[in-house]
């Protein structure tokens, strides 16, 4: 009979020292898990704010450069997979999308000496150049962020318990291929202007 209560009593140590081991692991996963939650909602505030700024970018452009059409288009499809992407990859992969796009239209400005001397342009410039940096400084949080948790929840043995609970490695917001290449501006030969009539 003592022989039978020591085991049951041993049983119940290990029971609650695992329990307790792993409602411990499980709560800082939930904790982790949460911190990157809010990491993303940050680089998403300033990715929004970034697709807001750029339709009136656009715009500007257009007044002095209407006939580059494909660009315009390719930033409007990509701002819209920005704007309906569920997920963070889908995020990501349309911000890279956007990146190429934007490169491309900014390419384009410097055939326009009036449009980069433009008030409205210089002023949607900078805070555009604004976004881009707090983009930059979130998305290096949020991968710092990324890596700790990805850390604690891939070393033994708190993997255990992230597989029992359903914690996953998540993915980092690294910078697009398209981002990363000069973009290729091809420009339609101007016609020249028809020189002035001589006066007499």
């Amino acid at each position: 009979m003592k022989a039978l209560i020591a085991v049951i009593v041993v049983v119940l140590i290990v029971v609650l020292a695992f329990g307790g081991f792993y409602v411990g692991r499980r709560n800082e996963m939930v904790r982790k898990s949460a911190d990157v939650d809010l990491a993303w909602a940050q680089v998403d505030t300033v990715l929004q704010r970034r697709a807001d700024l750029i339709p009136n970018l656009v715009a500007t452009v257009q007044g002095f450069a209407a006939h580059e059409e494909k660009v315009f288009g390719d930033i409007a499809n990509a701002r819209a997979a920005l704007l309906s992407a569920k997920s963070p990859a889908e995020r990501m992969a349309a911000n890279g999308q956007l990146d190429g796009a934007l490169g491309r239209l900014l390419a384009i400005v410097e055939n326009y000496p009036q449009l980069k001397s433009n008030e409205n342009f210089l002023r949607l410039q900078d805070e555009l150049a604004g976004t881009e940096n707090r983009i930059a400084v979130e998305r290096r949080r949020y991968n710092e962020v990324i890596r700790d948790y990805n850390v604690y929840v891939s070393t033994f043995p708190n993997s255990i318990v992230a597989g029992m609970a359903g914690f996953a490695r998540k993915p980092s917001f690294e910078a697009s291929p398209e981002s990363r290449q000069v973009p290729k501006v091809q420009f339609p030969s101007a016609t020249p202007a028809p020189a002035p009539a001589p006066n007499h």
